[in-house]
């Protein structure tokens, strides 16, 4: 494991001990809050692939299902 190290401002200290649960570490908090912020990505993704796909007219049910 390797350690990353930022200067967090006293507003970022402020929001890490305001979203820490009782027995989490910083670090849980920090972990925590980059797999929402992948998932919350994802979404966006998603969303846009669904918006392109909106866009072209193309209409998935009535393709055949794959599975």
């Amino acid at each position: 494991m390797s350690t990353i190290a930022f200067r967090a401002t006293a507003e970022d200290q402020a929001l890490v001990q305001e979203l820490m649960r009782e027995g989490e570490t910083t670090s849980d908090v920090l972990r925590h809050a980059l797999r929402v912020l992948r998932r919350e990505r994802w979404q966006e993704q998603m969303q846009a692939d669904a918006d392109r796909i909106e866009a072209s007219g193309e209409d998935l049910s009535t393709e055949p299902d794959a599975w």
